[in-house]
């Protein structure tokens, strides 16, 4: 069978496809990648055949936050502010429209096409003019429910998810009734998340369920249309490893920290404040920049900063093998990265950049008692040498113990993505 694996995003949310893609191919199917231009090479030395989808996903981030910083900042002057909005949703237009026209393209004669979060509806709307399966993969529950947002009521909180939905749907009407009618399509109606359920979609959890107390009895009703699978990576290997694991050995075990594929605004003035924490507490750092050689994936630039004795600043790392030789993990909040803490047994400290899904895990290590969280541009040393003494008591040391028993495998969670991916595609095809 065919299938097309089309996602946006950074390399944490490649990554996921990748894996199910690689176990797809290793099946005998044909599988064909579209991933943003940055990352098609990340997608090929995976060995899956890559095409450009859309715009690099760090000129997207980039213009969200110039957008919003512009509208706080000249929230007096309408008319600057309308030219902006108007400047920003042009880009986002001719997005969309290329990618629609790329997958459009290549899903031509496949089986089945599967995405993930971000612009699902484009896909969507391929998956309908081609009269082929959709399947979608979540990496946060974001169907309409009442546990995403803990410190809301579940009423409230399945009411601001449904009014966000509305919402997005009256800001990109009009991009998507371009693209259907360009499709030839009919004119759809209501917000896209509820016409993919109603279509039948197949709706894969990418989290574990220990994150989300009472999702799945909440969702029973969908009777295993949106299957949990636990978080998929493939757990790569890098050239770093040896040489952080000796280093890891000749010492105490230190505290990780990494911010992901978003640079931090001062990478000279983070590692001072890691390295003055740190010293004050007695630990040793282990830094990670998230460079990955010859791939660009973003991340954060510490090779021109200086540094200390007790800290080792390394590039891409194997997270599995590192995380559980660490004493604590501090990292940005992004949800591959939050599965591997978990998984790994040892505490959290979440200092989030982004919106997105950041908050939702900040707000869940919170819940399960594992560590807890602040946004990045306000953590200072002092605030850091407080939360590191919170997540490295006995009672957090002990939850995330107890937390690790429940987080599922990564193997196991790949494999169980593909049989439900590879089922789908061949009961609707025989459908």
């Amino acid at each position: 069978m065919k299938f097309v694996l089309a996602c946006c995003g950074m390399r944490g949310d490649i990554e996921p496809f990748a894996a199910v893609g690689r176990e797809l191919l290793r099946r005998g199917h044909d599988v064909h990648m579209a991933v943003p231009p940055n990352l098609v090479s990340f997608a090929e030395s995976a060995g899956l055949p890559a095409v450009g989808y859309g715009l690099d996903w760090s000129v997207v981030m980039e213009v969200s936050n110039n957008f919003w910083s512009f509208v706080f900042r000249n929230f007096w002057r309408p008319q600057d502010v309308v030219r902006f909005v108007r400047e920003t949703w042009e880009l986002g237009a001719r997005c969309w429209g290329e990618m629609s026209t790329t997958l459009t393209s290549l899903a031509d004669g496949a089986d089945l096409v599967f995405t993930g979060q971000s612009f699902e509806p484009v896909a969507a709307n391929v998956a309908e003019y081609h009269n082929i399966p959709l399947a979608t993969l979540h990496y946060v529950p974001i169907r309409v429910n009442g546990q995403l947002l803990p410190f809301l009521p579940a009423p409230l909180a399945r009411s601001a998810i449904t009014v966000n939905d509305w919402l997005f749907r009256c800001l990109t009407k009009k991009i998507e009734d371009a693209q259907r009618r360009e499709l030839g399509l009919p004119k759809a109606t209501g917000p896209f998340p509820r016409r993919i359920t109603e279509r039948g979609s197949l709706e894969i959890q990418a989290y574990d369920e220990v994150c989300f107390p009472g999702l799945a009895a909440e969702w029973a009703k969908w009777n295993g249309q949106r299957p949990f699978v636990g978080p998929l990576t493939m757990e790569l290997q890098t050239d770093a490893d040896d040489e952080v694991a000796s280093w890891i050995a000749a010492g105490t075990p230190p505290i990780y920290f990494g911010f992901g594929s978003i640079s931090v605004e001062s990478p000279a003035d983070t590692l001072a404040m890691i390295g003055a924490a740190c010293a004050q507490l007695g630990e040793r750092a282990l830094v990670c920049s998230g460079a990955i050689p010859s791939v660009t994936t973003g991340g954060t630039d510490f090779s021109h900063v200086p540094h200390f004795d007790h800290v080792k600043v390394v590039g891409a790392i194997n997270f599995a093998t590192t995380f559980p030789a660490c004493r604590a993990v501090v990292h940005h909040g992004g949800s591959g990265t939050t599965a591997a803490g978990l998984r790994a047994g040892v505490p959290t400290l979440i200092l989030q950049q982004l919106a997105g899904d950041q908050p939702f895990w900040a707000a869940m290590v919170k819940r399960l008692k594992v560590g807890t969280a602040r946004r990045l541009s306000t953590t200072t040393r002092e605030s850091l040498v407080a939360d590191l003494r919170t997540i490295l008591a006995p009672q957090y040391v002990t939850r995330a113990r107890e937390v690790a028993t429940r987080m599922t495998k990564p193997a196991e969670n790949v494999a169980a993505a593909a049989d439900l991916v590879e089922n789908f595609a061949r009961l609707r095809r025989v459908g």
